[in-house]
């Protein structure tokens, strides 16, 4: 079993630093775990106390059942993968990556064995021959990994492994260690600050920020369901709109609406229904909604006629399959008086920069958080 446990753990240096703060997760035996959050929120650090690297200040992690806070980083079972690929130049593929295995006296039937069995999951097989400088990029990932499969690790710790490669490459890269995972069937600890590598590769996702665990879900309900503004706008591209709003009861009605600047869109009832929304009519609240709920297609703004506002078309950005809209209408509440919105809508969109426009929003799909603690009121 390669589960881990990690249980209140801090990481403090010198003049008061904290780096890592009541960190607490349990990890399951062949889970594919993903890091994420902007530079500097700590997620590096804590590979690094898995590692051995790094000294845990305060806390306990367990291997297994093994706690392994005093354990030198050779005996912890683990393999790392680094961002730099950290090869011997000198080396051929081969012996990079028999070279752990040389280390542990390990005989060299064994290692040959290990090595071709790696190249072939890898198809590196072709390149066993070459210097590290005779490698592309992506050949050069794919022998650093090599070198962590040989040894057949608990744990395969991996730190941005794919960030010094181009975009397509690493597309297909994230592809390739995805499979890698489903192959050897061993636990998975990756970091990135690259949010698309995280929803398409992750089983779970741990979201930090000031080394602080902000959320830890699936992918999916890291998207539909994030618990503050925080996870709300860093997982997803383009990240969602957020609003300013005051939620204000229609006059002689019990209908509800979101107002800001002059606009005013009907609450659906279903989103006062088992939650804290009630409590907030008449104060204002922030409101998230993403891109692709912001629609301009004459059906959608026949259908959802109650949430239809005016917006300035600023900039169109053409994606191909879609098209992005920078579209700004007025919001007091800011700082410039402009409310500044990204709408992901259909390549046949006629929407051009200059023009004004009519959208309608999705409200049944809009995310409520407190203006105040910025925590989830409701989705």
């Amino acid at each position: 079993m390669a589960s881990l446990s990690f249980r209140h753990i801090y990481k403090k240096y010198p003049g008061g630093v904290t780096a890592v703060s009541d960190f607490c997760l349990e990890v399951k035996d062949k889970e594919f775990i993903i890091f994420v959050g902007p530079s500097g929120c700590g997620k590096t650090t804590t590979l690094r106390m898995i590692a051995g690297l790094e000294e845990i200040t305060e806390g306990e992690l367990l291997i297994g059942d093994r706690l392994v806070n005093d354990v030198a980083p050779k005996d912890r079972d683990i393999a790392m993968v680094f961002q730099n690929y950290a090869l011997y130049p000198h080396m051929t593929v081969f012996d990079n990556m028999a070279f752990g295995l040389k280390l542990r006296k390990t005989p060299k039937a064994e290692i040959k064995r290990r090595v071709e069995e790696a190249a072939r999951i890898l198809d590196i097989s072709h390149l066993l021959d070459r210097k590290p400088k005779a490698l592309s990029g992506g050949q050069k990932q794919r022998v650093a990994l090599g070198r962590a499969i040989v040894r057949e690790p608990r744990v395969f710790l991996l730190d941005e492994p794919l960030s010094n490669l181009d975009a397509k490459l690493r597309a297909s890269m994230r592809t390739e260690i995805t499979k890698i995972h489903q192959k050897l069937g061993t636990t998975f600890i990756y970091v990135t600050h690259d949010q698309v590598e995280a929803m398409t590769m992750a089983t779970r996702i741990v979201v930090m920020k000031d080394g602080i665990i902000q959320q830890v879900d699936s992918p999916q309900n890291l998207y539909d369901l994030p618990c503050n503004v925080f996870v709300a706008g860093f997982m997803g591209t383009p990240q969602m709109n957020f609003i300013e709003a005051k939620i204000e009861k229609g006059k002689g009605t019990d209908d509800k609406f979101i107002v800001f600047g002059p606009n005013r869109l009907k609450i659906p009832e279903e989103k006062f229904e088992d939650t804290e929304l009630s409590k907030y009519i008449g104060q204002t609240v922030i409101v998230g909604l993403r891109p692709e709920s912001i629609h301009d297609e004459p059906m959608y703004l026949s259908s959802m006629a109650e949430t239809v506002l005016e917006a300035d078309v600023e900039v169109t950005e053409l994606m191909g399959a879609e098209i992005y809209l920078y579209l700004t209408t007025d919001n007091e509440a800011t700082n410039d008086g402009k409310q500044h919105l990204i709408a992901r809508v259909s390549s046949r969109s006629q929407a051009r920069a200059g023009d004004r426009i009519k959208v309608a929003f999705d409200v049944s799909r809009m995310h409520f958080f407190d203006k105040e603690t910025e925590k989830c009121i409701t989705h």
